[in-house]
């Protein structure tokens, strides 16, 4: 059985999906653009649009009952390749050491509202 993960420490879904959905001892999150929960605003810089994306996965995955140090897959879309190493400084704060997540990035046409870059994650309950 499925069941939905919602918190407000991430932003609202902007469509007919879920922030998150449980289903066989998972968590599927959608991806999440950098967002603030509490004002929709979103940075410019790519560090800050990085960690702010990857806070809400953190605020959605504690919602879920698992965490940061769980996940075992990533994907990051990313309106501008150029942007990669400093998102990927952002991103190794994040995680270091143990094991470390699979990862896909891959350059996309564009993201919605103007994003500089969407996460989403897949981690173990």
């Amino acid at each position: 059985m499925n069941k939905t993960i919602s918190t407000p420490g991430a932003p609202a879904a902007i469509g007919p999906y879920s922030q998150a959905v449980e289903a066989g001892g998972f968590i599927f999150t959608s991806g999440q653009l950098p967002l603030d929960p509490e004002s929709g605003g979103m940075p410019e810089g790519i560090a800050e649009c990085t960690r702010r994306s990857l806070e809400n996965i953190k605020a959605i995955l504690e919602a879920a009952g698992s965490g940061m140090d769980k996940i075992v897959k990533t994907t990051v879309f990313l309106a501008d390749m150029d942007d990669f190493a400093a998102m990927n400084e952002v991103y190794a704060e994040y995680f270091s050491g143990g094991t470390l997540p699979a990862r896909s990035a891959v350059q996309v046409a564009k993201l919605p509202r103007g994003g500089r870059v969407e996460i989403e994650a897949v981690a173990v309950k």
